[in-house]
């Protein structure tokens, strides 16, 4: 088994991509991660089809960090497909998003969202919530084996 630690983050915003990879970085504890801007593209690296069909290191991200507003499959769809499929139905996926909907953190959690993160407007404030979600997942959380 791998000792890298790699996260999947699925964003579509420039802006909230670079961010989240200053925010991880400044902790330290990925030695990867690797960025999907929509949610064909996600799931093209998860299951190792498309421009990733040849995808180099661990089979699985320990973490998924997911926006819900995608362009080409929506994020709730992509959870989906995560939980339908045996390989990674028990991959954690963090909805990371800018929505406040009740619907939409209701729909994560029915799709088996493991956590619900609504990005904070405030640079520092989201920063640090970034942060702490690369401290939880990667140092804290003990993962299901395969």
């Amino acid at each position: 088994m791998s000792d890298i630690k790699t996260i999947l983050l699925v964003e579509d915003n420039p802006q909230d991509e670079m961010l989240i990879l200053r925010s991880l970085r400044k902790v330290n504890l990925a030695n990867q991660v690797d960025v999907a801007r929509d949610g064909q593209q996600a799931l093209d690296y998860l299951f190792r089809e498309g421009e990733f069909a040849e995808r180099s290191g661990p089979d699985l991200p320990m973490v998924v960090l997911l926006d819900i507003n995608l362009p080409r499959v929506n994020g709730l769809e992509v959870l989906e497909r995560i939980r339908g499929d045996q390989r990674t139905h028990l991959l954690p996926v963090v909805i990371l998003t800018s929505s406040d909907e009740e619907r939409d953190r209701l729909k994560s959690y029915e799709n088996g969202a493991n956590s619900f993160v609504r990005k904070p407007l405030d640079f520092t404030e989201f920063a640090e919530s970034v942060a702490s979600l690369g401290v939880y997942w990667l140092a804290i959380n003990i993962a299901p084996k395969g």
